[in-house]
């Protein structure tokens, strides 16, 4: 069992590192919010007072934060704090120029690094069922394998530095544009008098089948587990999806690729949010396309 460090104990953060402390490995966490740290604390994680202390004497060191600058300011204060060799696991989900260079700034100084992205939300960090997207050399990623391995329900190599930020944002592209999809499908029925489970029916067993559909159906009924059932709390944030769609589009910028379903996806969650939306479950923009701000 490894000493872990876990920096960043926020909703996805806390209950990653409590399934690290029940496959037995000693977590050591630090946030600068006291409520977090509380709840570490009772998930049986040892409260460090700096992100530092937590790092000190640690094998591993796990970063779960908001955005590149934030991993890249951590990295410049923890990696002179870490023993050489120590793995450093980023699962953050971040721009792919910053995820390069937080590896630049590990490897440089003798440590070890991946960077390990997830999907599967809350409910999937608390059921450890998450999927890393794991970018890195072939000697971090073995070594990483059994510490990701209590937080996961499936874990991918996807290729070298920055691997696994690319798969991010180019799977949640998709996710986010097919949703817009789903959502107009469904839009398009009401105003046709076609029933939603009518629709779902048929596009659920045809050529319209989705995850956006089968597994996070954006209306109320067919998928008795989808956030439509509780009035669209978030699952995966709307805030979220959009933070994903931009970071795509600056990679698909900086790549000279041309992704315009994306950049409409990005457009429209863009409105989204700034009519109320961002801190409902990203499958309500379905709410948006109708216009009924957000209600049904």
């Amino acid at each position: 069992m490894n000493t872990i460090a876990f920096i960043g104990l926020g909703n996805m953060g806390n209950p990653m590192a409590a399934n690290l402390v029940k496959a037995g490995h000693t977590v050591r966490g630090f946030d600068l919010v006291e409520a977090n740290l509380n709840t570490a604390e009772s998930n049986g994680i040892t409260v460090a007072k700096s992100a530092a202390e937590a790092v000190t004497g640690s094998e591993v060191v796990i970063t779960m934060l908001p955005a590149g600058a934030h991993v890249l300011s951590v990295y410049a204060d923890l990696v002179p704090a870490a023993a050489p060799g120590t793995l450093f696991i980023d699962s953050s989900t971040i721009d792919v120029m910053s995820a390069r260079k937080a590896h630049t700034v590990a490897n440089e100084a003798g440590m070890l690094s991946i960077d390990a992205p997830v999907s599967g939300g809350v409910g999937g960090a608390a059921a450890g069922t998450l999927t890393f997207m794991v970018g890195g050399s072939s000697e971090a990623f073995s070594k990483a394998q059994p510490v990701l391995q209590p937080m996961a329900g499936k874990i991918v190599h996807c290729g070298n530095a920055s691997a696994g930020q690319a798969a991010k944002i180019c799977n949640n592209m998709l996710l986010g544009i097919s949703m817009i999809g789903v959502g107009e499908a469904f839009v398009l029925a009401e105003k046709l008098g076609l029933s939603h489970q009518a629709l779902y029916d048929v596009a659920s067993t045809s050529s319209g089948q989705c995850w956006s559909l089968t597994s996070y159906c954006p209306v109320p009924g067919p998928v008795p587990a989808s956030p439509a059932n509780r009035d669209y709390a978030p699952g995966f944030a709307a805030a979220l999806m959009l933070k994903d769609l931009r970071l795509a589009q600056e990679a698909a910028q900086a790549a000279g690729a041309a992704t315009p379903m994306g950049a409409a996806a990005a457009q429209l969650y863009t409105l989204y949010e700034a009519s109320g939306g961002g801190g409902e479950d990203f499958s309500g923009i379905i709410r948006f396309l109708r216009g009924d701000d957000h209600q049904d």
